[in-house]
């Protein structure tokens, strides 16, 4: 017979958290394959949890273009549908999701394109010694962007109000 300790400290709040966004993800799910099943439309849902939040993506194995008309124009639709989402989630559990959704890996080809221009500005801004501003971008885009220029070894900052927010590449 093994004595069990409950874990305390930074050990049990980690499990908390991993257990907080499981859950999240669960909600997430559920509330998803109601929408898809709505829609009449063939995804599967795949969970994780990434960067201390949950991330929910829907997948197709079909050729089919169906889940595009859940993407929108430039990830409107997707947008919207992560917002309710975390509604869902938050009707669920109580608490503000910072649940990340995304479908037929939209987001993962944007965040790839989106490193690409903040490697690209810091590379300008470390050359030209200027400040470089990009174009307007949402809070998902800058976030990626914020997370390439710091791993270029620069830093950067957002300005503006939204929907024209920016990030500005800081000079070294």
């Amino acid at each position: 017979m093994t004595d069990t300790q409950p874990q305390t400290g930074a050990a049990a709040e980690g499990t908390d958290t991993l257990s907080r966004l499981e859950q999240e993800g669960e909600i997430a799910a559920d509330y998803l394959e109601g929408l898809l099943d709505i829609a009449d439309l063939d995804g599967d849902i795949d969970m994780d949890v990434e960067a201390d939040r949950a991330a929910v993506s829907i997948i197709s194995d079909s050729t089919s273009r169906d889940l595009q008309k859940l993407v929108g124009r430039d990830g409107e639709v997707l947008e919207a549908l992560q917002e309710l989402t975390r509604l869902a989630v938050n009707r669920e559990t109580g608490d503000r999701s910072r649940l990340m959704l995304d479908i037929a890996g939209f987001r993962a080809r944007k965040r790839e394109e989106l490193a690409q221009v903040g490697a690209k500005a810091a590379e300008e801004a470390k050359s030209t010694g200027q400040a470089v501003r990009l174009d307007p971008m949402t809070p998902f885009e800058r976030k990626v962007v914020h997370d390439a220029v710091a791993a270029a070894g620069l830093s950067s900052e957002s300005e503006g109000e939204e929907p024209q927010r920016r990030v500005v590449v800081l000079p070294a």
